[in-house]
């Protein structure tokens, strides 16, 4: 029996503006941003309608803003559509996106996932500025090929995104020396990415302590329906697994394609991405040509159920 998962965006997909219309025109939108302005003690909302777009990009912003439109998008949906909107097998977000997926499938609230993701942001910028790191995308070069380059320059494979993109992360002079050995090597291109540090990477294990208390913090209960893990690409059974694969995705890759892989094998046929732009459909479409991809993230595809 063919089956929908709904996936959800991680940072890079913000943009000044986003949900706007559907704070305007959906009630329970407006509530979400309005719980999330209450949960952190600041207008995130006006942040995400008004920008400066420089201070959305910042990571402690960037990820609480990220979290609270796709949850907008979904209440709205929800909202405009009720029964109509078919329930989905399984659940996934892209490293931030993550959060968002748990806060979805019931793992703890919204609010819990706004905290922690304001929490996690500034963890990783600030440890960011400690340890200088970067990250890069690495077009058209395939795993086999550009792991011996991450072994001689100490960088990592960060995310797996589709077959023809890699993102490599590290010290920014071992980053910037890999760029170099990827294109020597045969990769298209190799673009640097506009981020605070080395995510996904064992430059991140500073923050483990902190991040790991915060998440002791929250209470936890087992997934409903099933959220399908970036680092193992795997369905997440206990809250138990929950906590370890938040804290593991801190120093460890996002492996997104085996992850979609994974829901195609199940029988997943359907992709709806719920939040600020298209990332996930593009990668999504690489990975395997013959899912439908929906998207959902303003007032028109909220309504159309993301046609």
């Amino acid at each position: 029996m063919a089956k929908t998962a709904w996936v959800f965006p991680g940072q890079g997909s913000q943009s000044v503006g986003m949900c706007r219309d559907l704070f305007d025109s959906v009630k329970s939108a407006k509530a979400v941003f309005e719980q999330a302005d209450l949960a952190l003690g600041f207008p995130l909302s006006r942040l995400c309608f008004e920008g400066p777009e420089d201070e959305l990009r910042q990571t402690v912003n960037a990820q609480p803003a990220l979290v609270t439109a796709s949850f907008a998008c979904l209440e709205a949906a929800r909202e405009l559509n009720g029964d109509k909107l078919i329930v989905p097998g399984f659940l996934a977000g892209h490293s931030l996106g993550e959060y968002t997926a748990l806060a979805v499938a019931g793992v703890f609230s919204f609010t819990s996932a706004v905290r922690l993701a304001r929490e996690r942001g500034r963890l990783m910028h600030e440890v960011g500025q400690k340890t200088p790191g970067a990250m890069a995308a690495i077009l058209g070069l395939e795993e086999a090929k550009l792991a011996p380059i991450c072994r001689e320059t100490a960088t990592v494979m960060a995310n797996v995104n589709c077959p023809g993109q890699i993102v490599i992360s590290g010290a920014s002079p071992d980053i910037a020396r890999a760029m170099e050995l990827a294109k020597a090597a045969g990769a298209v291109r190799a673009i640097p990415l506009q981020v605070s540090g080395a995510f996904h990477s064992p430059l991140m294990q500073p923050i483990i302590g902190d991040m790991t208390a915060l998440i002791e913090s929250v209470p936890f209960s087992a997934p409903s329906p099933l959220v399908v893990a970036n680092m193992t690409a795997s369905p997440l059974a206990s809250d138990s697994d929950v906590k370890t694969e938040l804290i593991n995705q801190l120093t460890n890759p996002v492996q997104w394609q085996r992850s979609v892989e994974f829901m195609v094998g199940q029988g997943v046929d359907t992709f709806i991405e719920i939040g600020p732009g298209k990332v996930l459909t593009g990668l999504i479409r690489r990975i395997d040509k013959n899912v439908t991809t929906l998207n959902i993230f303003d007032l028109a595809t909220a309504t159309g159920l993301g046609q």
